[in-house]
């Protein structure tokens, strides 16, 4: 089962007064010099799945300057052996708004349409920086075969924040709690859930197959003690609200996970590894998302590879784009120079970007 992005027409969305692309489900090849606005192209892209997009940005920064008129990013998608139109926007001073075929939607229906994975540069550090990045890479492989995690993530932050609120002000009263806990201790137990549910579907895709890349043996992990039922996770937040609210906000739970990686062959754990084994250790699991979804029928992830095949030796770079085409994925790949995709020949298209006084242009698209 195929899914892609067919078609996609950005308004004034950051160096991008206007850009339009036909795109036929191939991989892609964007390439062009540093600042011609290739990443701009691929984070609009994932701007068609729930959250903040690649880079984390607010609506307000992603708006061209300095017209500052709001933007506008809309697709065409093909997903689950049916079309689909996407738009997001946001106009000036304005939230982000999403609409799927003509009918605005909160953005965790996204989830439902079309599945999008990425790799950019700044997860090069992903497994030696904090917990969260490593708890937003797990939960967007979670969301791929999941969607649901991202109304049960949303509702158990929202508990939470309500109950961060009451610590902070020092409310005693439990009666304020029972039903702020009973929310986020459901809610969470099902994250929790959800998550090793993934772990263990990650797992048995790399087992399965032999690729270039390392097998990483997978586990989340928690700096204290947390509960994962729902009944027993309630009553420590219970037992828990002293030292809360003491700390001013809420000490254990799901949103305190870690996933911890441990390259397999080597025996090394992935935060020890080189900066070369650590991506490598995570383009096989992005891979491996993918090769899960397939073995259940299910639609494969669009893949956003920001400067990827920059860092890979030529086998490895091969073997990407090998792996790639076999399972049949939309991959959306940037460079500095069209010969950092010489070896996907004509299985893929090319477009190139280039950028005069500070506008970003399309140029061949092949």
């Amino acid at each position: 089962m195929k899914a892609a992005v067919t078609a996609l027409d950005l308004s004034h969305f950051r160096s991008h007064k206007r850009a339009k692309l036909a795109l036929d489900g191939r991989p892609v090849a964007i390439f062009g010099p540093n600042g011609a606005g290739k990443t701009n192209l691929i984070e609009a892209i994932s701007l068609l799945s729930p959250g903040r997009g690649m880079r984390r940005a607010g609506a307000e920064e992603i708006a061209r300057r300095p017209e500052r008129l709001g933007w506008k990013v809309w697709a065409e998608v093909e997903a689950e052996g049916a079309p689909h139109e996407i738009e997001t926007r946001a106009e000036a001073g304005q939230s982000r708004t999403v609409q799927i075929d003509g009918k605005t939607v909160p953005q965790v229906a996204l989830a439902r349409v079309l599945r999008v994975l990425w790799l950019v540069p700044s997860m090069d550090r992903l497994w030696i920086e904090a917990a969260e990045g490593r708890r937003r890479f797990l939960d967007r492989a979670v969301l791929s075969f999941d969607p649901g995690h991202a109304e049960r993530v949303l509702d158990y932050e929202k508990a939470m924040r309500e109950r961060n609120r009451l610590l902070k002000d020092g409310v005693r009263d439990p009666h304020w709690y029972g039903a702020l806990e009973g929310r986020m201790a459901e809610a969470g137990a099902a994250i929790s859930t959800a998550r090793r549910a993934a772990i263990e579907r990650l797992a048995g895709a790399q087992d399965e197959t032999e690729t270039a890349f390392p097998t990483a043996d997978l586990a989340l992990i928690y700096p204290d003690e947390t509960p994962e039922e729902a009944e027993a996770l309630g009553a420590a937040f219970a037992a828990m609200r002293g030292r809360d609210m003491a700390a001013g906000r809420t000490l254990i739970g799901p949103h305190r996970a870690d996933l911890d990686a441990l390259w397999r062959a080597k025996g090394v754990a992935a935060r020890d590894a080189s900066t070369g084994e650590q991506k490598a250790l995570l383009i096989s699991l992005i891979l491996a998302n993918a090769r899960a979804l397939a073995a259940t029928g299910g639609a494969p992830p669009v893949l956003l590879l920001d400067e990827v095949a920059a860092h890979l030796d030529t086998r490895r770079r091969a073997a990407l784009y090998d792996e790639i085409c076999a399972l049949g994925l939309q991959a959306f790949m940037t460079g500095t120079e069209p010969g950092l995709f010489e070896a996907l020949g004509e299985r893929a298209q090319r477009i190139e970007v280039t950028e005069t006084a500070g506008v970003s242009r399309i140029g061949s698209q092949t």
